[in-house]
């Protein structure tokens, strides 16, 4: 059967790194954030079964884990088959002690352990029972001692190992890494146990491509010892509070490097300058550093850049790089003079302006970014007539409207040209010419604005949206994740957006008014994976109407008048992919 149902193991080397998303400043429950904050799985484990008719394979799983208790060896079965068991353990966050046994000596592939955090170095002794079939492991658990470390030497083909919060893993634990010398990625996240002394056990690892240290809090001084790792593509230091400049000069020889996160508040435009041979960089994080506008100095030979992080940076209104293709300027003091340095980015994909001075007016100076796939405007002072100034932007497919000044007229503005259209198609049909003729100027505008209603993202969370408003929601028939949570919808407004059928994730959060009958307007939404109705009056009796969103993988119910109990027997009966929920509290 071979290999077809392991999971891969570059999944660990995400090679989309120009796209991936940085640290969101504000964290929402069941927003598309979700989605680009994903749990650290398989990615056999993260697939969206869209088909509503599960394949026979897919039915015995769910049954064989159902009665997991049954089993005490997989062994006799192909390891594809018990790949796909254990995936789906993992994936329910069903691993137990007693069921984690039956998977000893099963050759597989592949064990990530996802979101579980019982871990224990009993644990490890069956991940080790793998021996050299095993790939890659990941772990994250405070349990897992230096002892269970160690039980992982007769993997000697691992090319993946995570290792997060694994606090009770010390430097004399470590040194057992130094073995594994064909790992290609390395993660010690969230690690207290990782210290600059450990960081020698890494040196003779030549063959890592990545390496993550986020929140790795007493690494300050080990980075010489990465001086001859040279194959080195994606290094991760965020959120390391113990970082300061002198740490990044190891890294000026690692030539290869493409992606480097450090987010570090410590680093200085001296730091940086250490930076300026790095001319692979692909990306580049220096989100909350003190580095300034001066630091751009450094970074304009970098003619592979595609993607810059300096949210939080201490940045104004001077100077950019040309050939960007994502910039993120979360929350740093740029105004609408300040946007007018971006007319020469003609190859922007992402503009993330969160937090920032920008108004209305200077929206305007987007115009020229016709290549704009992802626009960040929330928590600035962009408001509904600033909206007029986005029609140009024809490739627009991710928009962040997360601010109270948007409305209704918001939105209003943002299809009235489509809307207008709709309305005189009929007509078309029979005043082609005339109307082509006479109005051609009209319909060129009229095409132009269509396009934007080709978004696939929209986040309106804090925007005061109305039922009245919600009728224009259904122009953007395109729509996969919709945030509405502003407060003002009732089951009114939740049926305007039930045509919505492309729709994978939906947070109607905050709005009090809605009632079960919301549920059943979104009963024929059989795409969504994510649902957040939190903090409205939804109760047991509505939960029915969810049975026909087979899909559905997330759903969010605190603090509304519905049981932990009920949604278990949602789970059992109706919604078998179900694997996380928030009942009320």
């Amino acid at each position: 059967m071979g290999d077809v149902c392991s999971c891969k193991r570059d999944y660990y080397a995400d090679e989309n790194i120009t796209r991936r998303g940085f640290s969101g400043r504000y964290f929402k429950f069941g927003s598309s954030k979700w989605l680009e904050s994903s749990l650290f799985l398989p990615a056999a484990c993260c697939q969206f079964q869209r088909s509503s008719c599960p394949s026979l394979m897919e039915l015995c799983i769910r049954k064989i884990c159902e009665d997991i208790d049954k089993y005490r060896s997989f062994t006799m079965l192909p390891r594809d088959i018990s790949q796909l068991i254990f995936n789906h353990l993992v994936d329910s966050c069903s691993l137990s002690d007693n069921c984690i046994e039956s998977f000893r000596h099963c050759a597989l592939h592949d064990m990530c352990m996802g979101e579980c955090t019982r871990v224990k170095d009993k644990w490890m002794d069956v991940i080790s029972s793998q021996g050299s079939s095993l790939l890659s492991a990941y772990i994250s658990s405070t349990e897992v001692t230096d002892f269970g470390l160690s039980l992982l030497s007769n993997c000697s083909n691992l090319q993946a190992l995570g290792l997060d919060c694994c606090d009770r893993i010390s430097a004399c634990g470590i040194k057992h890494i130094s073995g594994f010398t064909n790992l290609t990625y390395l993660g010690f996240r969230k690690c207290c146990g990782l210290s600059a002394e450990a960081m020698k056990s890494l040196s003779s690892l030549m063959k890592l491509v990545k390496l993550d240290f986020e929140r790795c809090p007493l690494i300050h001084g080990g980075f010489i010892h990465l001086e001859g790792l040279t194959n080195l593509e994606s290094l991760t230091i965020r959120s390391c509070k113990c970082i300061t400049d002198s740490d990044l000069k190891p890294l000026e020889g690692l030539l290869n490097l493409k992606e480097l996160q450090i987010s570090c508040n410590d680093i200085t435009n001296a730091g940086a300058s250490y930076l300026r041979d790095l001319d692979k960089l692909v990306v580049l994080n220096l989100e909350g550093s003190d580095v300034t506008a001066s630091c751009l100095d450094y970074l304009t030979a970098f003619t592979s850049l595609k993607s810059l992080n300096l949210n939080r940076c201490h940045l104004t209104d001077d100077g950019w790089l040309t050939k960007l293709e994502s910039l993120y300027l979360d929350s740093c003091r740029i105004s609408n003079d300040g946007l007018a340095h971006l007319a020469g980015l003609s190859n922007l994909k992402a503009l993330e302006l969160s937090d920032t001075e920008v108004g209305s007016n200077g929206i305007l100076q987007l115009s020229g970014l016709k290549k704009l796939e992802d626009l960040n405007l929330s928590f600035t002072s962009v408001t509904d007539s600033g909206l007029t100034k986005l029609s140009g932007l024809t490739s627009l497919r991710s928009l962040n409207l997360d601010t109270r000044q948007i409305t209704d007229s918001g939105l209003a503005v943002l299809t009235v040209e489509a809307r207008t259209f709709e309305f005189h198609r009929h007509s078309l049909q029979y005043f082609l010419v005339d109307l082509v003729v006479r109005f051609r100027d009209f319909f060129a505008l009229s095409v132009a604005i269509i396009c934007l209603t080709g978004l696939t993202h929209l986040d309106l969370f804090g925007a005061q949206i109305t039922d009245s408003g919600t009728k224009y929601l259904s122009f953007f028939r395109n729509l996969q994740s919709l945030d509405l949570c502003g407060g003002q919808l009732t089951d009114a407004g939740v049926r305007n957006i039930k045509d919505l059928t492309s729709l994978m994730l939906l947070n109607l959060s905050q709005n009090l008014k809605l009632t079960d009958t919301a549920l059943e307007f979104l009963s024929g939404l059989t795409s969504l994976v994510s649902l957040n109705v939190s903090n409205s009056s939804i109760t047991n009796d509505g939960l029915q109407h969810l049975k026909p969103l087979k899909n559905l993988r997330s759903l969010y119910l605190e603090f509304c008048g519905v049981t932990a109990c009920e949604i278990k027997k949602l789970q059992a009966t109706g919604l078998p992919n179900l694997a996380r929920y928030r009942p009320n509290q």
